[in-house]
């Protein structure tokens, strides 16, 4: 049996939340670029698949055959993919500050060719959903438990490849994927209602043949019940959508468009770990 990244309390995952939440914004800051706002808000929602015990995979075995798949289709929030990933074991914590350095292992978008363990290099947004679908059909073909689990942004799904995926994975009944919408309500460009309004989102994708999870994205209880609920599901594929607050666990951060993609500076790095303490 192939071990996982422990079952740990709600208070407990809590606790490791601000963890990487102090990884996310130190190594943005140590980097000078990257996105803060859509790597905090996914924070949650990660550490419940890989600390959580929601998501089979084994550190040491990182190549598992029957191990869960996770994309991370909103790959500038690599940030958040590399904290977690660093904190379970499978990359070292103490170069987490190379971030967007020539030769890091932790590149501006999450790279396979640097960390074998991810299972895709992500970042041209749309693709995440449809790498996920194959991978799960491809699990269904080989008999195999595995499941597929891909992280959208919000902006993301505004794109047409997002949605000729949701056709193909509620067509073939793909039961063993898990789309999860980190819907923080702000892209590039401003508030996603201002650019395109994505409303009514859960009936949009209930009309797809999708089954369909609300859920706040920060609360640890809602979160575990919610990938709890989307192993049960039979049939048809699961998403959830998953309120949240850009930059959430740092004040100056929370719902500001202009932390989708600036560093803090000295000062800000200061307040935020200190409201992160």
């Amino acid at each position: 049996m192939a071990t996982v990244t422990g079952t740990r309390s709600a208070q407990e995952l809590q606790a490791v939340c601000k963890q990487i939440r102090r990884h996310i914004v130190t190594m943005i800051h140590a980097a000078k670029s990257g996105h803060p706002g859509g790597s905090l808000s996914a924070v949650e929602l990660l550490v419940s698949l890989y600390f959580g015990g929601r998501m089979r995979h084994d550190v040491e075995n990182p190549k598992w055959k029957d191990r869960d798949r996770f994309i991370l289709g909103k790959g500038h929030a690599a940030p958040v993919l590399y904290a977690v990933l660093a904190e379970a074991g499978y990359t070292p914590v103490d170069q987490l500050n190379t971030l967007r350095r020539f030769g890091s292992i932790y590149q501006g978008h999450p790279d396979r060719r640097f960390i074998p363990a991810l299972e895709a290099s992500t970042g041209s947004l749309g693709q995440g959903l449809s790498l996920a679908c194959g991978m799960a059909l491809a699990a269904r073909l080989d008999g195999s438990p595995a499941r597929a689990y891909t992280m959208l942004g919000d902006g993301e799904i505004q794109e047409g490849q997002i949605w000729e995926a949701a056709m193909f994975a509620a067509y073939h009944k793909i039961d063993n994927v898990v789309a999860i919408v980190d819907y923080n309500k702000i892209q590039l460009d401003g508030f996603v209602k201002d650019i395109m309004e994505l409303e009514p989102l859960a009936d949009k994708w209930r009309a797809f043949g999708w089954h369909v999870i609300e859920l706040d994205g920060h609360n640890m209880e809602a979160v575990n019940a919610a990938y709890d609920e989307a192993q049960t599901v039979k049939g048809k594929p699961t998403v959830l959508i998953a309120h949240t607050v850009k930059g959430k666990g740092v004040s100056f951060m929370e719902n500001n468009p202009k932390f989708h993609g600036v560093a803090p500076t000295d000062d800000e790095l200061t307040k935020a770990l200190a409201e992160l303490a």
